[in-house]
């Protein structure tokens, strides 16, 4: 494989505090020679809700899931179900794919959610959700004003009607803090995407698809009209290919995939149990799901057994010295946001990634001149939801079915490449600066 970190970014973490909730899966590992309809690289939410759609048609699938089931992202997030997935400003969408899009785009972010929860309830999985929707807050006068103004366009475009708090009531519902004023939006909610991921993948396997771990994909190729992939322990040859591997992705694999891509790192912290009366202390007595204004954010929840979450970006390597760096970074801005819990122990802390695309949507459909490949992938930091239903829509490309909730052709447009190849992720340092001034 070849990715663009130091192997520890691809290496298994310890710290990561939903692990110890769930216990841990163990799917065999992939061995001998094997034919299948589809093959699926990657287990997480987007693998496992292609192969789900896809055994649930009578589709003969396996999945492949390069180390333990929940090992990426999607064991690793912050649990945030929620609007999300691509990073262009609606304007801009408007103008590179008409007008008609930002409207279709917020119908797609709103069937996400609708997907998830139709999952949960279906399959009976207990993930520990909690939060009315989602909360944004204010971290200056500018963006409490700009907020103001947002809220209509969530009334036009999403139609939701946002609620508005003041500064002056902030703390009434229990969100206390420097912030200037919050916009809550009543769709999504939090959940512990471990169990979510665990309920996903035996939902997966009772529909009838194969499931693997520790079985990287090291090397495929075209046969005729088949695709030929190997793996530690065999080969693998299946009409069809499905590439979920979003920010965990190697550029090789293909080579198509080279540049196309780009993994950021996100870290994250949980504390202990604060009990109610440490909540009040700190004004902070709210289950939503929260997230700053900054453009370089911060996102936060109280969870249902009292235990705070709080993430934000990761560091610009995977080094132990950049590791160092970036956690007294977080621990530094959890202490400045909320002062009342300095002294709140901290039991849990990890890191993962994220992929950003260069034009800042996901990539969803036929990878060109690669017959039978099908990619999902690039969700911006918002996968739970929307990496979900990307793995939904690309298993009905494959079905040569209809789905029933919206698929914007602009997410069948193959990504371009990011500028200075396998040096891409330098362009991170620049950018952060740059965020980092604007949101001052």
């Amino acid at each position: 494989m070849r990715r663009i970190y130091e192997p520890s970014a691809y290496a298994p973490q310890t710290g990561c505090y939903w692990a110890e909730t769930v216990p841990q899966d163990h799917w065999p590992e992939h061995s001998g020679v094997q034919n299948a309809e589809v093959a699926i690289i990657g287990g997480g939410f987007t693998g496992l809700n292609a192969a789900l759609t896809l055994a649930q048609a009578g589709r003969e699938t396996l999945v492949l899931e390069a180390g333990t089931p929940g090992f990426g992202a999607s064991g690793r997030n912050g649990g945030f179900c929620c609007l999300g997935g691509a990073k262009l400003p609606a304007r801009q969408m408007a103008r590179r794919f008409g007008a008609e899009a930002p409207h279709y785009w917020a119908q797609t972010e709103k069937a996400a959610i609708d997907h998830v929860a139709k999952l949960i309830s279906k399959h009976e999985i207990e993930v520990d959700a909690h939060s009315r929707g989602e909360t944004q807050l204010a971290h200056n006068a500018r963006r409490w004003l700009e907020m103001q103004l947002e809220a209509k366009h969530f009334e036009t475009a999403h139609a939701l009607g946002a609620h508005l708090t003041p500064k002056k009531a902030l703390a009434d519902e229990g969100l206390a803090g420097p912030w200037h004023g919050a916009l809550t939006l009543p769709i999504g909610f939090g959940l512990n995407p471990r169990k979510y991921h665990a309920g996903l993948a035996r939902a997966t396997a009772t529909a009838g698809a194969e499931l693997f771990q520790s079985s990287p994909v090291t090397a495929m190729s075209r046969d005729g009209n088949r695709w030929r992939l190997t793996t530690p322990g065999g080969e693998i040859t299946a009409r069809h290919v499905v590439l979920a591997t979003n920010g965990y992705s190697s550029e090789d694999l293909p080579d198509w995939l080279r540049a196309r891509y780009l993994p950021v790192q996100s870290s994250v912290i949980v504390t202990r149990p604060i009990p109610p009366e440490e909540q009040q202390r700190q004004g902070w007595t709210s289950d939503q799901m929260a997230y700053d204004s900054r453009r370089l954010l911060h996102y936060f929840r109280l969870m249902p057994n009292g235990r705070f979450l709080f993430g934000m970006r990761g560091g610009l390597k995977a080094t132990s010295g950049a590791q160092a760096a970036i956690s007294r970074k977080i621990k530094a801005d959890f202490h400045g946001l909320f002062p009342a819990w300095r002294d709140v122990e901290i039991t849990h802390e990890w890191s993962g990634l994220v992929c950003m695309m260069p034009g800042l949507v996901p990539f969803v459909g036929p990878v060109p001149e690669h017959g039978g490949l099908h990619a999902a992938m690039g969700f911006h930091g918002n996968g739970v939801a929307m990496g979900s239903y990307a793995g939904h829509l690309i298993a009905h490309d494959i079905l040569g079915a209809t789905p029933k909730g919206p698929y914007p052709a602009f997410l069948r447009q193959p990504p371009g490449r990011f500028p200075l190849g396998s040096w891409r992720r330098s362009l991170l340092a620049p950018a952060y600066m740059a965020a980092e001034t604007l949101d001052l």
